[in-house]
């Protein structure tokens, strides 16, 4: 079976794994990939850029060695191949966690239990959320589940298109080490600056699909043009800007503005300025965008891996 022909199968199979069961429970793969890298951390440290470029060239490259090695051993076996593909897709992505952990601050919003929904908010991003009221709270999931939509789904599923099963793991491991080191600590200014960076690259394809596939399927595709091209420059993130300004003007809404990160305060550049203010009920509808955005960008990488010249895998 033909390369491109395993991954659109296989890559299928794992987005409805995905969306019928959601992450495993127990024994995660990432978890297991996060435990390895905290090792690798305690040993390599240094504050130098040279030790962390070291730091995640080991745990990128590592990861992605299992998985070339993985794909190469089922090789001659299509079932056992588009099988694998099918489990490392099911692995990597989180769009169900993702809509889960985002429907759980909306309820507990909806309920009146702002501190229930202050409590779960740092399962999808890493905002302070004590100062916050309900609007800033549900201005933040709108914002986390815009950005994870291409960091956790469709990153993946590009990556997986150009690069098979070490396509997959490797962006997983990218976006993973990002997480851990790539923020701004006084730990990890310098040692984490390798992460971010090529986090920034691995996640420029997949930031832009998700940004025009948010237009394509939002209910406001001239919003989100609008907003993407007039404020996406304007966001710190490369990435987090155009996808974010995209949900934003699909949706009719405002997002940016001042939030806080560890104890720091940030200023952030409004998006869509000519939104309304996000409101409880915009959560559900980010979600569900979130979801078609998914289910898109699928057929649309599925589609281009098979326009190409596959090879006999």
């Amino acid at each position: 079976m033909r390369a491109d022909r395993v991954f659109a199968y296989g890559a299928a199979l794992g987005l409805l794994g995905d969306l019928l069961v959601g992450d495993p429970r127990r024994g995660h793969p990432v978890a297991a990939f996060g435990r390895a890298a905290g090792a690798a951390e305690r040993t390599l440290w240094r504050d130098h850029r040279g030790w962390g470029a070291l730091h995640t060239a080991v745990c990128v490259g590592g990861a992605a060695t299992l998985g070339a090695v993985a794909q190469r051993a089922v090789r001659a076996s299509p079932a056992a191949s588009v099988a694998l593909t099918g489990a490392v897709t099911w692995a990597v992505l989180g769009g169900t966690s993702l809509a889960r952990e985002a429907r759980a601050v909306e309820r507990a919003l909806d309920t009146g239990d702002i501190a229930a929904a202050r409590a779960r908010l740092p399962h999808l991003c890493g905002r302070d959320p004590q100062a916050l009221d309900a609007a800033g709270i549900a201005r933040a999931v709108v914002e986390s589940v815009a950005e994870n939509t291409s960091d956790a789904v469709v990153g993946a599923l590009v990556w997986g298109a150009l690069g098979g099963v070490p396509g997959l793991v490797g962006f997983r491991a990218v976006n993973t080490l990002d997480a851990m080191v790539g923020h701004r600590s006084p730990r990890h200014r310098r040692f984490g600056w390798a992460a971010a960076r090529l986090d920034d690259v691995a996640g420029w394809p997949g930031a832009r699909l998700t940004a025009a596939l948010a237009a394509a399927c939002g209910p406001d595709a001239r919003g989100a043009v609008r907003a993407w091209r007039a404020d996406a420059h304007r966001h710190p993130s490369p990435n987090a800007g155009p996808v974010e300004a995209s949900f934003a003007g699909a949706l009719g809404v405002r997002l940016g503005g001042t939030l806080s990160y560890g104890g720091r305060v940030e200023h952030r550049p409004v998006l869509n300025g000519g939104g309304r203010a996000v409101t409880t009920p915009d959560i559900d509808r980010a979600v569900r965008l979130s979801r078609r955005v998914g289910l898109l960008a699928l057929g649309v990488v599925a589609a281009a891996r098979l326009a190409t010249k596959g090879h006999r895998s």
